[in-house]
């Protein structure tokens, strides 16, 4: 495989550009829904891509992100953006002991080659370097996506963001401590 280098980026390289050669696309079949407070694994096809409006609304909170002091670090191979992710600089919570990771997406070309591990441990450890106890994360249901998290060690959010949970309601109110 390629070398793949991880860099943080600044406000002015997030282009709908800087996004021309990455694949979002990510095929469901099952996905986990919680029923009578048990979460359990049902067939939910469809496909999840992205729009042209869709990159632009991500280039936008990408730049806030990057202007309100968060981290917006990405994955480049061969000098092509093939993975990202996005933390809040903002803390929530009832303790402030949460940062929110709000975003992380491998291309569709790079997905299980360690990309998205690696995007996820960088930006656990710039969490706990500005006193986060703990990333929180608003994780798509699909089956593959709980599963990555899980063996990253993400486990159940002890304390769930309301705004989140009402934004994406199948989504997985997950923690990480870092």
């Amino acid at each position: 495989m390629d070398s793949v280098e991880y860099r943080s980026l600044t406000k002015n390289e997030v282009t709908v550009q800087l996004f021309g050669c990455f694949i979002r696309r990510q095929i469901v079949t099952k996905c986990w829904r919680k029923e009578d407070g048990k979460w359990v694994i049902k067939d939910a096809p469809f496909i999840d891509d992205w729009s042209p409006e869709d990159y632009q609304f991500l280039v936008e909170c990408l730049k806030k992100t990057i202007e309100k002091g968060g981290l917006v670090l990405g994955a480049f191979s061969q000098g092509e953006l093939k993975g990202f992710t996005s933390v809040e600089a903002e803390p929530l919570g009832k303790e402030k002991k949460y940062l929110d990771l709000t975003s992380l997406h491998v291309s569709q070309d790079m997905r299980r080659k360690g990309i998205g591990k690696a995007l996820f441990l960088k930006v656990a450890a710039w969490a706990k370097g500005k006193g986060a106890k703990k990333l929180y994360i608003s994780a798509h249901s699909a089956a593959e996506t709980q599963s990555f998290y899980r063996c990253l060690g993400c486990v159940d959010a002890e304390e769930i963001n309301r705004e989140h949970a009402e934004r994406e309601p199948f989504d997985c109110q997950m923690e990480y401590l870092c």
